[in-house]
């Protein structure tokens, strides 16, 4: 090794072996795609080894480049945390936080709270991505991921937020135009609302099979609000959270108890980052907010 490699050179190592292509990586940074590839030239030769396996999809680490990702991280941890340090102790928490969610959690929970975060950190800015997909912790799409599938491998501090139930629905109109449903075999030959089934988020959320064999879906949907409206409108029946049925008389729920699914909801962040205090800000905001209020995610039977 000639020279000692330059943080510069290395923030490009690590934004490639998170998108793996020059183009998103250049995007991600605001520069040329020629200069993240220079970048990441100059670096090779200083190492004199190769970090990348060019492929046809892009760029895939080596065994060299894997070994220097952890190394690249602590810099980084170490850059970022001295930056928040220096921000000043008493004054909050300040800058961006990106947070990613489910769609309907995005929606339907986190902007009622966040007049709270706000009032103890005027500073801090929150960008929320909820999406029917969950974000990428790894390419750092998002700082904080609300997920029903936490990262089982890799650097992150990942914790179960709560247990959400998903009870099944109709509304009035479709219970009353159809056959009596008195128990979970009565739902064979009931048109369902569900999930589009090659875009799930979660295999956990093939629930309708737990309550029927083969049940028929007459209206699929990635997002769960076009569910519920489609549910409300009568298509057929469907899984819905406590806070996205949110006191709407019109949708029943269907075999209280029975027609429920229970799943797991968690929350995680790159080790590297949970160290900022934006970004502990976030997350205790959201543990505290989903702690405040039970109701939100599990049905009283």
């Amino acid at each position: 090794m000639s020279d000692s490699p330059e943080w510069g050179d290395l923030r490009y190592f690590l934004e490639l072996a998170r998108t793996g292509k020059l183009s998103a990586t250049a995007k991600k940074l605001g520069v040329e795609h020629t200069t993240v590839s220079r970048r990441i030239a100059r670096l090779e030769h200083e190492m004199d080894t190769s970090l990348f396996l060019r492929t046809r999809k892009g760029y895939a680490l080596s065994q060299a480049g894997e070994a220097l990702v952890p190394y690249a991280e602590s810099m980084e941890s170490a850059m970022l945390t001295a930056l928040s340090e220096a921000s000043g102790r008493d004054a909050g928490a300040s800058g961006t936080v990106r947070i990613g969610t489910p769609e309907a959690y995005g929606l339907c929970i986190l902007p009622r709270f966040l007049d709270r975060l706000y009032a103890a950190h005027p500073r801090l800015i929150v960008e929320l991505l909820p999406l029917p997909h969950f974000p990428s912790l790894a390419a750092r799409e998002v700082d904080i991921l609300v997920t029903l599938a936490p990262p089982r491998t890799g650097r992150y501090v990942v914790s179960r937020l709560t247990d959400l139930e998903y009870q099944l629905h109709a509304s009035a109109e479709y219970l009353a135009a159809h056959p009596p449903i008195r128990g979970l075999g009565d739902l064979a030959g009931h048109d369902f609302v569900d999930y589009v089934q090659d875009q799930l988020m979660n295999e956990g959320l093939r629930y309708l099979e737990q309550l029927t064999p083969r049940p028929r879906r007459r209206f699929t949907s990635t997002s769960m609000l076009a569910q519920r409206d489609a549910i409300a409108a009568g298509l057929g029946l469907g899984m819905l959270i406590p806070y996205v049925v949110d006191n709407r008389p019109n949708l029943i729920p269907v075999l209280p108890g029975e027609g429920k699914v229970t799943l797991t909801l968690w929350i995680a962040a790159p080790t590297e980052l949970f160290k900022l205090r934006r970004v502990r800000a976030a997350w205790d905001f959201i543990r505290e907010m989903t702690e405040s209020d039970p109701t939100q995610f599990h049905y009283p039977f």
